[in-house]
């Protein structure tokens, strides 16, 4: 399925009712009066936020939702009937913006919550409402109020435990191919990854997270270098992020610490809450070169970063050190459970 994290769409809820004018004719009732009843309230339209949609693609094809009209009254005080109300599904995650007034209508990060974002009219009075002491045979009904019309930004953010990020050809592909049973295309070439892509890492019974593997960044990602703006979005919602650096760069020329240092300044640029979230450093790759080198290594990044947090030595192609990497993640997580609004609690 085409991954889609951005889409528009238009919502139109029902039109009330009209009123009814109508008068008792009952053969032993004289002057019997008005008894026309009001109309019917228009449907509403919903978001509703389920599980197991993880793309906005359904909106590429159908981009109008209406609510159902509601009925005209009828004799005998007898309200319409209301329109159907209609809930349309999206993914967990999802933000919603009225494009109009660039408000934004909410984030439906739980599931099954719902958004109201167009409201059904109201149905018009019928003739006994315009009944008066002045004013017995009222020959006048209300209309009903036309429904609500918006037009809708819906932006996907995936809500995962644990964001992957680093250089293209870092190794990111393949950590969560041997960690999860999400299988990613890899290859010897950048860009392999084209989309985010989500991963249930199992831990023991009943113990798992979600890890997020998103397209390598470059400089100048947050200015719209790459695919990196396009899919950066998609970390803001982990609880913690593991930096992979190659440890074994295939260019001689390259320097592990000045690329590192680069993806923390285009996170800083893009938004400041990822420069400051919980962030560890995987130096992978350590089965390309001799154990005593690969530590040598190791200590020269730590050294030169000044690194004072977590750091894992691993190999996603040999899964060395990623049963280890998957215990101390579970356990961060769980020390550290999610906000409502989509964070770690302190």
């Amino acid at each position: 399925m085409k991954f889609i994290d951005e889409a528009k769409l238009r919502v139109h809820a029902g039109n009330g009712g009209r009123g009814c004018v109508s008068f008792r004719r009952e053969k032993c009732v004289p002057f019997g009066g008005p008894d026309g009843g009001d109309g019917g309230l228009g449907g509403s339209v919903y978001l509703q936020a389920v599980e197991g949609m993880n793309t906005l693609v359904d909106f590429r094809i159908s981009r109008t939702y209406r609510g159902q009209n509601g009925q005209p009254g009828g004799g005998n005080d007898c309200t319409g009937h209301g329109g159907d109300d209609i809930y349309v599904r999206i993914p967990i995650g999802t933000v919603v913006t009225d494009i109009e007034t660039g408000e934004q209508l909410g984030d439906l990060t739980i599931e099954g919550e719902t958004l109201l974002v167009a409201k059904g009219g109201k149905g018009g009075w019928g003739n006994t409402r315009f009944k008066s002491s002045t004013n017995r045979t009222p020959r006048k009904s209300g209309l009903g109020l036309p429904g609500e019309k918006r037009e809708l930004a819906l932006e996907l953010k995936l809500i995962a435990d644990v964001g992957l990020l680093g250089l293209p050809n870092a190794g990111k592909s393949t950590l969560i191919r041997a960690v999860s049973a999400a299988r990613p295309k890899v290859a010897d070439y950048p860009f392999t990854t084209l989309h985010p892509n989500l991963g249930v890492v199992t831990v023991g019974a009943g113990r798992s997270f979600v890890m997020a593997d998103i397209p390598g960044l470059i400089e100048g990602a947050a200015d719209g270098a790459g695919l990196g703006i396009r899919f950066l979005k998609h970390l803001q919602r982990t609880r913690v992020l593991l930096h992979l650096i190659d440890i074994a760069p295939f260019d001689p020329a390259a320097d592990p610490v000045r690329d590192a240092r680069t993806i923390v300044a285009e996170l800083k640029k893009f938004a400041a809450d990822l420069g400051t979230k919980e962030r560890w450093v995987l130096l992978n790759k350590i089965d390309l070169v001799e154990s005593k080198e690969a530590e040598k290594r190791a200590k020269d990044i730590i050294r030169r970063l000044r690194w004072k947090g977590p750091v894992f030595k691993i190999s996603g192609a040999t899964g060395e050190g990623t049963g280890e990497l998957k215990q101390a993640v579970m356990r961060y997580l769980e020390e550290h459970p999610r906000t409502p609004t989509g964070g770690s609690a302190e």
